[in-house]
């Protein structure tokens, strides 16, 4: 089963770390990402660029209504993503808490809901 590991965190907390935390963080990372591929679980995974660049569309009564920003505003971003694959979510709530950035943000774990003709048969 595929699951997407969302990494939420404030771009404040991450902009207060110094060039060396960052670097740290950013080798974490680069850790967690081979490690996942060397269990044959990565699907894939990116980091996002920051909200403020972000666009949210909306379409109402037809019309279509573009906005800067994010869709809420929250303490915390959607920073970036993983999409793995699992066997449980017990197994991907193990990868989720690998990520360092669950030590400083969230996780939010979801399962991919695959349509029929995505699924190998």
């Amino acid at each position: 089963m595929q699951y997407m590991l969302l990494i939420h965190s404030s771009e404040d907390g991450w902009n207060a770390l110094s060039e060396a935390e960052q670097n740290e963080m950013y080798a974490g990372y680069g850790a967690f990402t081979q490690a996942v591929k060397a269990k044959g679980a990565f699907l894939a995974g990116d980091q996002l660029a920051g909200s403020s660049d972000a666009t949210t569309v909306r379409v109402r009564n037809g019309e279509t209504l573009v906005t800067d920003g994010p869709f809420a505003e929250t303490k915390e971003q959607l920073g970036g993503y993983y999409l793995i694959e699992a066997e449980s979510i017990d197994e991907a709530i193990e990868w989720a808490a690998q990520i360092p950035g669950a030590h400083y943000g969230v996780i939010e774990v979801r399962p991919v809901v695959l349509q029929p003709s995505e699924v190998a048969g």
